[in-house]
């Protein structure tokens, strides 16, 4: 595995970080990875999952969101609209510079921003969703009751997983007006979904909701005792290899897989 750090410019205008793990040999395709609600490229799942890939010869780019990570801007200016349109700017930045990516991959909110960026990205084949909520307004029950002096003042500092993010009022209006169901519905891409049934954050009802509404070719994987970020080695280890598997029907070049082992 090779592994390189790249940067290229956001939605906004700012420098994005990310770092593509590349397998050894030519890599038999390209994909994206959106990491989850105010986490990073390097979140534990992340990395796992991106490098495990490279072992079946997927290259994967994950990257920070807009103020988030290593990436600039600020994140208070950002909101799901804008991560969709981060994507739209990695997937230029591979297709410019490496190779256009075929499929998508996304952890909980990272999972919805992957479903809604797939009709503006057109070489997408497959999608993959980790974790992922039906609709991207599941993430406002976090704000608690600072979500009442978000709409009353405009903005709010928050707690997030221990971190103070300021949110604005943005950020609600924008969140609360996405079709996701219709782009689920539409999404015209081999559909995988990943959910654990005992998922502490994300209840399992979502998995099914996305894969009620989607249309066929789609499956549904559970993972089985996983939480919700994914932070046991078997658990992401177990995902790039299904995900790897099932790829290869519609994203890899005719070459079988092959034993290829595992490496954390």
């Amino acid at each position: 595995m090779r592994s390189e750090k790249v940067e290229f410019r956001g939605s906004q205008g700012a420098v994005l970080a990310a770092r593509l793990e590349l397998p050894e040999d030519e890599p038999r395709a390209y994909a994206l990875f959106a990491h989850c609600f105010t986490c990073g490229k390097d979140q534990v799942a992340a990395t796992r999952i991106s490098r495990a890939l490279t072992e079946f010869g997927i290259a994967v780019m994950r990257f920070d969101f807009t103020g988030l990570g290593g990436s600039g801007g600020d994140f208070g200016n950002t909101h799901f609209s804008s991560n969709v349109d981060d994507l739209v700017f990695a997937d230029e930045y591979l297709r410019t510079h490496f190779e256009a990516p075929t499929l998508l991959i996304g952890h909980s909110l990272g999972g919805a921003a992957v479903l809604a960026a797939r009709h503006r990205i057109p070489r997408i084949r497959a999608v993959a969703t980790i974790a992922a909520p039906f609709s991207p307004d599941h993430v406002l029950h976090l704000l608690g009751s600072d979500r009442a002096e978000i709409e009353r003042q405009g903005q709010a500092e928050v707690s997030l997983a221990g971190r103070m993010f300021r949110i604005r009022r943005q950020f609600l209006d924008d969140i609360g007006a996405q079709p996701q169901a219709e782009r689920i519905a539409h999404l015209d891409a081999a559909l995988l979904v990943f959910h654990s049934p005992s998922d502490e954050l994300v209840g399992v009802d979502n998995a099914r909701r996305i894969f009620d509404t989607a249309r066929h070719p789609k499956s549904f994987v559970a993972l089985d005792g996983a939480n919700h970020l994914l932070t046991n080695p078997a658990d992401t280890r177990y995902v790039a290899t299904v995900l790897a598997a099932w790829a290869g029907r519609y994203v890899l070049s005719p070459t079988p897989l092959g034993d290829r082992p595992y490496r954390d």
